[in-house]
């Protein structure tokens, strides 16, 4: 395993190309919003909103059980378009696009907690997405963006996110350890997400230092280099993971046979995003997964 204080700057696997635009025009976006509202600013902003709600124990307890098997937890995710797919529906196009409703429906189909694209450029979402959710439902909401740089967290916490998303294959081993503190000190929850074996091993230490930090490990099923996608990839890392980390797996899950797969080798946690927002009636297909009734 690999130190995270004597290497703050290894990356073991290149960026991938995909990642590296975004982080490029990220870069760029952050300087303009900093300009635009100081970190003071921003600071007091992010204390003058509702308390986060605690997302870590949304996805980790109260589950029930069923036909012997922990109930699966899912993290449903509202997102209009990708890099990779492009627009995902046509409708989404228009500015008529309500998180809010999508949310509900989330909600009402059983949903543990919600993923909220806030990035505008690469997938359509827009920070203010997050509040218009929390008005709508009682869950906690994550916000999925491409974090770089300190200022995002404050700002997240500022636009009512209860949990961050921090990719592994962006950060540094010192980014990632420096970040986790500072959403934990917000009080609000860590999703770091990995895909590769060789990030894996290298964010283990880091999340072995900080044992009282809500930090759940995400685990992507798609390879960002090649953007193919594994079901079994998540299974395959697993038995890596020390007990204690709460995992979560990414992508590639579309039937309720995947979740029962998943849940059987030990995995209860799952974010599904595409698949659901590709239906008309995202919450009825995430009620449809989970076997429940159909939200109203």
């Amino acid at each position: 395993m690999i130190n995270h204080m004597t290497h703050p700057l290894h990356h073991p696997d290149p960026i991938p190309a995909v990642l590296e635009e975004i982080i490029e025009f990220k870069r760029d976006q952050v300087a303009a919003e900093q300009a635009a509202t100081p970190i003071g600013v921003l600071h007091a902003q992010a204390f003058d909103v509702p308390p986060p709600r605690d997302f870590f124990a949304a996805v980790t307890e109260h589950r029930v059980v069923k036909d012997g098997h922990p109930a699966m937890a899912v993290i449903a995710e509202i997102k209009r378009r990708s890099p990779s797919a492009g627009l995902i529906r046509p409708e989404y196009e228009s500015d008529d696009f309500d998180p809010s409703v999508i949310a509900q429906g989330y909600s009402n189909a059983g949903a543990s907690a919600i993923s909220c694209l806030t990035d505008q450029k690469f997938f359509g979402g827009d920070p203010d997405f997050i509040a218009q959710v929390k008005q709508s439902v009682d869950l906690p909401v994550l916000r999925k963006d491409f974090i770089i740089d300190p200022y995002q967290i404050t700002q997240a916490r500022a636009i009512q996110a209860d949990a961050v998303l921090l990719i592994a294959e962006c950060l540094t081993n010192a980014q990632i350890a420096a970040f986790i503190e500072q959403i934990d000190e917000l009080d609000m929850t860590t999703l770091l997400e990995i895909h590769s074996q060789a990030n894996l091993e290298r964010v283990l230490p880091i999340l072995e230092s900080s044992p009282d930090k809500r930090v759940l490990l995400g685990i992507n099923n798609r390879d960002l280099s090649t953007m193919t996608t594994d079901l079994n990839h998540s299974i395959k890392l697993k038995p890596s993971v020390p007990p204690n980390i709460h995992l979560v797996t990414e992508s590639g899950i579309k039937t309720r046979q995947d979740l029962q797969t998943l849940s059987d080798a030990g995995l209860h946690i799952a974010l599904i995003g595409e698949h659901l927002m590709r239906t008309p009636n995202p919450g009825q297909a995430l009620a449809e997964l989970l076997g429940n009734e159909p939200p109203a």
